[in-house]
């Protein structure tokens, strides 16, 4: 993982001397050749994205904001710039101080490429940790680059949560399971893990009900935790096509 430094913008007050922070600017202007240059090696956007564009670098940047999308919501990945998009972009934009205008131009790209590796993984989180049953993806449910695609898309939630949480890392303790190895922890039959899409985590400084109630706010339709059968020491979140939250114990 690459750390990097976001320095503030700072004004002189004239006369004075002194340096004062500017107000965050709406992102409107067009990208540029120059803006594009300074994009990681994993993937540069080369246009404004709003409400009504269309394509594969709108389905890239819905990846990087899967984390917002409002409590209990889920942003469909589809390369559609609609209303759920541009919420997403004015909450992620809300997070990091950006003018939240729901419109990625530089500013939204650039505060991206320094949330990614050039892996296209965000920087506190790696396919290493989402995958410690093999090195290739295979055996589960799913393609091996089907498994790999829905494991950066949990990655990009839980750097959402984590972000929410104060940036405090979040222990991870695996995701994505080959039938094999599914059956040999006991894993159900239809577990999220053969699909690539779940992750066990541990309790780290949040704890499992801190981890299980923030995660509603950040796209998981499944959460499980304590009070959930089998859950008492992890919290899971996943992906599914309905939601389903069950953590008794911390009152979900």
């Amino acid at each position: 993982m690459r750390i990097r430094f976001l320095l503030p913008m700072l004004a002189l007050v004239a006369g004075l001397g002194t340096a004062v922070a500017t107000p965050a600017a709406a992102d409107p202007g067009p990208v540029t050749a120059g803006d594009v240059s300074v994009a990681d090696a994993c993937y540069s956007w080369g246009r404004t994205l709003s409400e009504g564009a269309s394509g594969e670098d709108v389905r890239q940047l819905q990846i990087r904001v899967a984390g917002y999308p409002g409590y209990g919501g889920v942003l469909a990945l589809d390369g559609q710039f609609g209303a759920g998009t541009k919420a997403a972009v004015t909450r992620f934009q809300q997070a990091y101080g950006l003018g939240a205008d729901g419109i990625a131009g530089p500013a939204t790209f650039s505060k991206l490429y320094a949330l990614q590796d050039d892996d296209c993984t965000p920087v506190n989180f790696t396919y290493a940790e989402l995958n410690r049953c093999n090195s290739d993806w295979s055996g589960g449910n799913v393609p091996p680059a089907t498994a790999k695609a829905n494991a950066l898309v949990s990655m990009w939630k839980l750097q959402a949560m984590r972000h929410a949480m104060g940036d405090r890392p979040i222990d991870v303790n695996g995701g994505f399971r080959s039938v094999a190895c599914n059956n040999a922890v006991g894993g159900a039959t239809n577990s999220r893990h053969l699909y690539g899409d779940a992750v066990d985590l541990g309790a780290g400084s949040q704890g499992f009900c801190g981890l299980a109630k923030q995660a509603r706010n950040h796209g998981f339709a499944e959460i499980l935790g304590p009070g959930y059968p089998g859950h008492n020491d992890h919290t899971h979140v996943a992906h599914r096509s309905t939601r389903f939250w069950s953590a008794s114990s911390c009152g979900i």
